[in-house]
């Protein structure tokens, strides 16, 4: 009987440790699939990422290949000395035979092209420029915030070898207007 009890007492005591390696075995399984959920869930975050990864590389190079460098052409590029001379005005701010004597610096930014204008070392203006059909547009117009509003047009289209010529038109607050004529020689700087 000793050995009857004995043995139903280790029969009660593996059921009992089989139940509960079961129930760990579940509880194993169950955290196995769930770490698998989540390496899946990962795995398809890092599909993503270098999916948009490549996406923006070929934005930007994309974007280098289409850009263009805008430069002014040779024949213009440069420091030139400008002398501009009022030829007529009916604005009180310029009178016709006035001159003024500027250093004129044809530069480009990497998207557009700009004329500097220098007097004494201080940079008194910038134009925007275009050049199209042989000839220079430049264009240069006060912020609306400005008490005065002015704009400014350049049109060169007399080019030889050292030299440039043109007009310049400038119109203020809209009731005047002064027009000047541009010469420009190549700096020997």
């Amino acid at each position: 009987m000793i050995k009857n009890t004995l043995f139903a007492f280790l029969a009660v005591v593996f059921f009992l440790i089989s139940c509960d390696n079961r129930k760990k075995e579940n509880d194993l399984t169950m955290r196995e699939q769930q770490l698998l959920e989540k390496e899946k869930a990962f795995a398809q975050r890092e599909t993503e990422y270098q999916l948009l990864l490549k996406m923006r590389d070929s934005i930007f190079a994309t974007k280098k290949d289409s850009v263009k460098i805008a430069v002014w052409p040779s024949q213009i590029a440069g420091l030139w000395t400008g002398k501009v001379i009022c030829t007529e005005s009916n604005c009180s701010d310029y009178v016709v035979g006035d001159q003024r004597i500027d250093t004129w610096e044809f530069d480009s930014d990497s998207i557009q092209l700009l004329t500097k204008i220098i007097n004494n070392n201080n940079l008194v203006r910038v134009y925007s420029g275009k050049f199209e059909n042989n000839e220079v547009k430049l264009n240069f117009k006060t912020d609306s915030t400005s008490k005065k509003q002015v704009e400014m047009n350049v049109l060169l289209n007399d080019f030889s070898a050292n030299k440039i010529r043109g007009t310049r038109t400038i119109s203020a607050d809209n009731n005047c207007m002064a027009k000047f004529s541009v010469e420009l020689v190549r700096s020997t700087k």
